[in-house]
C-alpha cells in the first residue's frame, strides 16, 4: 500500500483485525525470521526500551508498528523473561491514546519506585499545523502490569530545545531524581544531552546540557544511557551527524559510548580520560541500546538492530528488524566488553565438536548443511591468514566471508557483499577490526535466520549484521593457502 501521513497516524482501533492477522501470519511465514531474538509480531519494530528488573522478572518493552514496516503510529509492546533469554510477550503495553501522546509513544526507560515500575517515555504530539511538541510521560505499572498513566506531562518543551528532544532515561542518585534526555540546541542545532533534576518526579529543575566532551556531537543526541559497568560510569549514546574527524564509524548513524572516571550530575559533569567516543558494536546493524543495572549489580544491554533510515528487504514483507539478544557488560583493562548472558547456554541442543579438517577442493568444511538458527565457538591459532564462509553456497560465491589474519598483522574484516539480497549499500559492505597480533583468535558466532551477532575474543568486539542469503545456502567452511589449525562446537538453537 501507499503510505499517506494519515494512513501512518490511523489510529489502531480503525484497522481490522482480519488485517492485523494477515500481517502477523505473513511475518511468521517469513524465510528470514529469528527463532531466538525478541522480534515484531507484525510490522516495524525499534528502539528497546524500559529494560528493567522489577517483581523477580526481567521486562522490556520495544516501539512498534504493527501494521506495516514503516515508522507510523508508535505503541510500546511489553515482554518478560526470567532469565533473559525466554521472553514472554504480554502484547500491548502503552498506546497512544492522549493528547500529551497522540501521535505515538516514543522511546523511555524505567525504574522501580515504591515497589512499583515508573515508565517515563517521550509522547509525539503534532498540532494540526503538523508542529511537534514532545512531552515527557510518566506512567506507573503494577505488580499485575497494569498501566497508569500520569495525567499530565512530567517534563514539558522547553524553549532552548527545538523539537527534537527525547528519549528520556530516569535515574536516582543521593535521594535525588535526573533525567537525561537526547536533544538539539536550539541555537546551535547541535547535539546535546540534556539533564533534569528532581526530588520528587513532580517539580523538575532544568540542568542545563551534560558536559560530558569538548566536541561537537553532530546535529542530534539520541537514546543517551548512562550505565555503571564494574563501578565505572558509561555512557551510551547515539550522535546523528557526527564529524568522522571526532569518531570513525561507518553506520549512517553510530551508537557509540564513552567509558568515565566519575560522574556528578548534581553539577552536569561526567569525567572521562577517554579521547573520543567509541562504537558500541562494530558491525553494520545496531542502535538505540538501552542498559540497566540488576539488582544484582551486573549491568546488561540490549540493542535495537536496524537503523534509522534504512529500508531492509523485508519492508516488502510488512515486516522489519529485531532487538540483539541481551549482553553482560564488563570492563577489562579499561576496555568495555559485551558477552552473551550465561543463560544463552540453555538454547543449545547436542552440540558437534569442530576441528581442523582436511582441505578438500580447497575447502575445509566445517559444516555442510548448517541450520538457520546455530551458535559456533571457535578457536583459531596464532600465525594464521585465511577466511570463514558463512550462510555459503557450496563453491563459496555467496556468503558472509570473514577475512582474518592471526599473524603480525592481525585483523579481522566482515564483508557481506556476497551474503544474498543487497541493502544500505552506501554505508559500506565491509567492517574490519584490528586485533593482537599472534595471539588466539576466539569467535562466538550467532546465526539466526537473517541475523549475525559475532563475539570477538571474549567479547571484546562485537559485530552484529543483518543478511538475506538464498534458500539453499547454508554451508560453513573455511578458506586458505594452507591448512588451517581451529577447534570448536557448533550447536543448532532452540526456539524461544
Amino acid at each position: 500500500m501507499e503510505w499517506t501521513r494519515e494512513s501512518r497516524y490511523k489510529k489502531y482501533s480503525e484497522w481490522d483485525a482480519e488485517t492485523l492477522l494477515k500481517l502477523q501470519a505473513q511475518a511468521t511465514a517469513s524465510k528470514y525470521q529469528m527463532s531466538y531474538h525478541i522480534r515484531p509480531q507484525s510490522g516495524l519494530l525499534n528502539d528497546p526500551n524500559g529494560f528493567s528488573y522489577f517483581n523477580d522478572e526481567y521486562h522490556v518493552f520495544y516501539q512498534s508498528y504493527p501494521f506495516g514496516a514503516v515508522h507510523g503510529l508508535k505503541s510500546w509492546v511489553h515482554l518478560t523473561s526470567p532469565d533473559l533469554v525466554h521472553w514472554k510477550n504480554l502484547g500491548l503495553a502503552i498506546n497512544a491514546d492522549t493528547k500529551y501522546d497522540s501521535h505515538g509513544a516514543y522511546s523511555g526507560s524505567a525504574r522501580v519506585i515504591d515497589d512499583k515500575l515508573f515508565l517515563m517515555y517521550t509522547g509525539n504530539h503534532r498540532s494540526k499545523e503538523w508542529v511537534r511538541y514532545p512531552y515527557q510521560i510518566g506512567a506507573i505499572m503494577d505488580k499485575d502490569n497494569n498501566i497508569t498513566k500520569l495525567d499530565k506531562p512530567m517534563i514539558e518543551p522547553v524553549d532552548h530545545i527545538t523539537e527534537h528532544f527525547r528519549d528520556p532515561q530516569l535515574l536516582k542518585h543521593r535521594d535525588e531524581y535526573f533525567v537525561i534526555l537526547g536533544a538539539q540546541d536550539a541555537e546551535t542545532k547541535t547535539g546535546k544531552i540534556s539533564l533534569f533534576r528532581s526530588k520528587d518526579l513532580k517539580n523538575w529543575q532544568d540542568l542545563g546540557y551534560l558536559d560530558f566532551t569538548e566536541e561537537e556531537m553532530g546535529y542530534m543526541v539520541e537514546c543517551p544511557n548512562l550505565v555503571f559497568v564494574d563501578d565505572q560510569p558509561v555512557l551510551i549514546f547515539c550522535p546523528q551527524g557526527l564529524d568522522k574527524k571526532v569518531a570513525d564509524y561507518e553506520n549512517i548513524y553510530p551508537n557509540m559510548y564513552i567509558v568515565g572516571s566519575d560522574v556528578r550530575l548534581d553539577k552536569a559533569k561526567f569525567n572521562t580520560d577517554q579521547k573520543a567516543p567509541l562504537n558500541l558494536d562494530d558491525g553494520f546493524d545496531v542502535y538505540a541500546t538501552q542498559a540497566f543495572n540488576a539488582p544484582n549489580g551486573k549491568a546488561y544491554a540490549i540493542s535495537w538492530i536496524g537503523l534509522p533510515d534504512i529500508s531492509y528487504p523485508t519492508d516488502s514483507e510488512n515486516w522489519a528488524n529485531c532487538l540483539s539478544q541481551v549482553k553482560e557488560l564488563s570492563i577489562v583493562d579499561g576496555e568495555l566488553y559485551q558477552r552473551p548472558v550465561p543463560s544463552m547456554a540453555s538454547l543449545r541442543e547436542e552440540g558437534t565438536l569442530v576441528r581442523s579438517e582436511e582441505v578438500f577442493d580447497g575447502q575445509q568444511i566445517v559444516h555442510s548443511a548448517a541450520s538457520k538458527h546455530y551458535e559456533l565457538k571457535l578457536d583459531l591459532a596464532a600465525g594464521q591468514n585465511g577466511k570463514l564462509f558463512l550462510a555459503a553456497n557450496k563453491d563459496l560465491s555467496q556468503g558472509i566471508e570473514i577475512n582474518f589474519s592471526t599473524a603480525d598483522d592481525a585483523f579481522l574484516t566482515v564483508d557481506r557483499s556476497k551474503a544474498g539480497i543487497p541493502f544500505a549499500e552506501d554505508y559500506g559492505t565491509t567492517r574490519t577490526i584490528a586485533l593482537p597480533a599472534n595471539k588466539q583468535l576466539s569467535l562466538d558466532i550467532f546465526v539466526d535466520g537473517s541475523v549475525c551477532e559475532i563475539f570477538v575474543n571474549n567479547g571484546r568486539h562485537t559485530l552484529t549484521l543483518r543478511f538475506f542469503a538464498p534458500d539453499g545456502n547454508n554451508k560453513i567452511a573455511f578458506t586458505s593457502d594452507k591448512k588451517l589449525q581451529y577447534t570448536g562446537t557448533y550447536w543448532n538453537m532452540k526456539n524461544i
